[in-house]
């Protein structure tokens, strides 16, 4: 959660990037068999200072032909490949220049999972959550590890946004079932946070309940807009922009063809520690800073979803397997940071109200569970790849810049350790 920064000044860049004002509501987008593990060049490329590039057109990890694990994607490598399924975005980009508090300039927004396209309330969703370490908040977790289900939308927005996106998942519930808190019981969603503070005036508390609405109502099962979008605007990861980012496994016929797709909102890590498909990409590339002496702390929310029949206690075992994934991303997950983490499944529904005193649930024997670990694993892998190759360079308050990870200079690094494979087309 918390991100003490204080970034280097970009004033004189900041009037031709900065980003355009207004607010923006989108809903918005992939397998090659893996190689040896990358050794190093003969000898290791020493990137001077420059100016920032201009980002250009932005791609996606395997737009750039960074292929990560070994499993094949879904159609569109996204959590939306899981049917049912959707995401929708609301962005806040305006003002630019020094930090009046309350005014802006403002770089947030919010994030909406929908979990499945029919009712989740009476026919609840099996799910499960772990904690890699706990300097964040995610609303309604205790509930979830209490009775083993998910029942309401998901948000990603900033920290201080929490409240209001609470009332706003609130608010879409009371609306969707009205007969929650008169007839049946009251509902606790989930809302997770990251701190957008070194590009938001995050005390001006931008972020409203109708964008939750907003973001909700427009949420689709379709690609997903990642990078510098909804709740990711002001997200920081490795030290480079960063954002929301999505991809998608399906695991062998053999395994039952399940999908399983993953979603998140990266703001962590410090630019050292940054491999991407285990190249030490932060070593090659350590220039374009923030700042100076940042040290990397933040968070990260990353939600699995899959449609395999599995119980809560397995799903338990799925999001503990998410801290693999981010961990070979690079970081040793600080102090400072609120690592969060929800698995949920669509292939078992939980009845409100059963009139059999006993359930009886499918799920898919314990010994088979391996392929599921391994689609979960490189869905939160590549997800975070994706986040930060989508997102770009971004101006925020008192001119504080972000920059967008360099595509050329990241392909390049790639080669030369021997983990660049060719671009695959992007999927709409």
């Amino acid at each position: 959660m918390p991100r003490p920064l204080r970034l280097a000044a970009g004033a004189a860049l900041a009037a031709a990037l900065v980003s355009s004002p207004g607010l923006l509501s989108c809903a918005g987008p992939r397998s090659q068999p893996s190689t040896p593990s990358p050794s190093p060049p003969a000898a290791p490329s020493a990137q001077p200072a420059a100016a920032p590039p201009a980002d250009g057109a932005r791609r996606r990890a395997r737009e750039l032909g960074v292929v990560i694990g070994r499993l094949p994607t879904g159609r569109l490598n996204a959590i939306t490949d899981v049917p049912g399924v959707r995401v929708g975005h609301v962005t806040h980009r305006r003002g630019a220049g020094r930090l009046d508090p309350g005014k802006g300039p403002v770089r947030t927004g919010v994030t909406v999972i929908l979990p499945t396209s029919d009712d989740f309330w009476h026919h609840k969703l099996p799910a499960a959550s772990f904690i890699l370490n706990g300097n964040g908040e995610m609303t309604g977790l205790h509930y979830v590890n209490e009775f083993g289900v998910l029942e309401s939308p998901i948000v990603f927005t900033n920290t201080l946004a929490v409240g209001r996106a609470f009332d706003g998942a609130v608010q879409y519930m009371l609306r969707r079932y009205p007969a929650i808190g008169v007839d049946e019981p009251t509902v606790a969603p989930i809302v997770g946070e990251c701190d957008d503070s070194a590009l938001n005036d995050i005390r001006g508390l931008h972020v409203s309940a109708e964008d939750v609405l907003t973001a909700a109502e427009q949420a689709a099962d379709g690609p997903v807009q990642e990078g510098s979008v909804g709740g990711g605007t002001g997200m920081i990861c490795y030290d480079f922009k960063c954002g929301i980012g999505t991809a998608s496994r399906v695991v062998p016929a053999s395994a039952g063809g399940f999908i399983v797709g993953a979603i998140v909102q990266a703001n962590f890590g410090a630019r050292g520690e940054l491999r991407i498909d285990g190249v030490p990409v932060g070593q090659e590339i350590r220039d374009l800073m923030p700042v100076p002496d940042y040290h990397g702390e933040g968070s990260l929310l990353a939600v699995v979803a899959t449609d395999a029949p599995l119980s809560a206690r397995q799903l338990g075992r799925v999001a503990r397997r998410i801290s693999l994934a981010v961990g070979r991303t690079g970081t040793i997950s600080r102090d400072g940071s609120g690592d969060l983490f929800l698995a949920y499944a669509t292939g078992n529904r939980i009845e409100a109200e059963p009139k059999a005193l006993t359930r009886t649930l499918r799920e898919v024997d314990d010994g088979r569970l391996n392929p599921l670990f391994q689609a979960a694993e490189e869905a939160v892998e590549e997800a975070i790849v994706n986040a930060l190759t989508t997102a770009t360079t971004t101006f925020g308050q008192d001119d504080h810049v972000a920059h967008a990870i360099p595509l050329d200079r990241l392909r390049d690094v790639m080669r030369r350790y021997g983990r660049l494979s060719e671009p695959e087309r992007e999927r709409r």
